[in-house]
């Protein structure tokens, strides 16, 4: 038997909340796969569980007043049907909420974004420097400022069509955000991996195409154009040169200084798959993310 969770109301201003609040509720069974779990009460993990809800909630406030933040589901099943953030709950209703598929196209399934990304771009929060700065190294326009708080992450997120990457919960639970990833590795190479994985990124790779500290992109020029600007030692050993797209100065980096960076961090000994391998100096572009297994099987959605 499916345990019985109490009920929640709808928070003020969210989708089909009212004023004035009702005591009426509406029981709804739930199950969440593979990594969201990680996010509700233990003794509500991999496994159906009926929830109390208020007669006019939503679907995306029960899911993020169980703990899951709306940015972390790529598809929800109510009664087997796929939905939106916005439908209502009815009683008996039996809700299915699913993370990013890897191993299957379940694009025409999709009801919870308007469309999906041209160009993926990133906005970091402030914990999360040491990602953002090997980001940049691979190549993504990665937007970070330790001084931005959550609201303006949220504006950023918006105007320029970024995804929010952060281990803060309640940042990806905003309303504005429609798009954010839960960072869950800890420290910086972990993380990059983590991301290059779950957003089958490894075929995007660009590095050293982008200012590590500015995040502008980087153009290739002759090594005259710059010359008067490098140290000696470039000078005599180094012949291919990038400088800030669009600036006039002779302000320069080195593409040898970038890619001893990039061979340093990413080496890992070859019996973790589950890691980036070492590149060489003259295979960036091939440079792939491997993993041992397809993250996500989940089973049959109950209906």
């Amino acid at each position: 038997m499916p345990s019985r969770i109490s009920s929640v109301a709808p928070p003020k201003g969210d989708v089909g909340a009212h004023q004035e609040r009702t005591t009426a509720t509406v029981v709804a069974t739930f199950r969440f796969y593979e990594e969201l779990n990680d996010f509700i009460a233990r003794d509500r993990r991999r496994r159906e569980f009926d929830f109390d809800c208020a007669t006019d909630a939503t679907v995306k406030h029960v899911i993020e007043a169980l703990g899951v933040p709306h940015t972390e589901v790529e598809l929800i099943l109510v009664n087997g049907v796929s939905v939106d953030f916005a439908r209502r709950l009815r009683h008996g209703d039996r809700v299915s909420v699913y993370p990013k598929f890897e191993a299957f196209d379940i694009s025409p399934l999709l009801r919870l974004r308007p469309y999906p990304l041209r160009v993926t771009r990133f906005v970091a929060d402030a914990h999360l420097g040491g990602l953002a700065h090997l980001l940049r190294m691979a190549g993504f326009d990665t937007v970070y400022d330790n001084a931005a708080d959550d609201v303006e992450i949220q504006r950023i997120s918006g105007s320029d069509e970024r995804i929010v990457l952060t281990r803060d919960r309640d940042l990806l639970k905003r309303r504005g955000i429609s798009r954010g990833c839960y960072v869950y590795a800890q420290k910086p190479d972990a993380q990059l991996s983590e991301i290059l994985t779950r957003l089958d990124l490894a075929g995007s790779l660009r590095p050293l195409s982008r200012c590590l500290k500015c995040n502008a992109p980087l153009v290739s020029v002759d090594k005259a154009q710059v010359i008067d600007a490098l140290p000696p030692r470039a000078r005599d050993r180094q012949h291919d040169f990038s400088k800030y797209a669009g600036a006039s100065s002779g302000k320069a980096a080195t593409g040898a200084i970038c890619a001893n960076d990039w061979r340093r961090r990413f080496r890992r000994p070859r019996a973790n798959r589950n890691c980036i391998q070492a590149p060489t100096p003259r295979s960036f572009g091939k440079m792939l993310a491997t993993h041992s297994s397809l993250r996500l099987s989940p089973a049959s959605p109950f209906i």
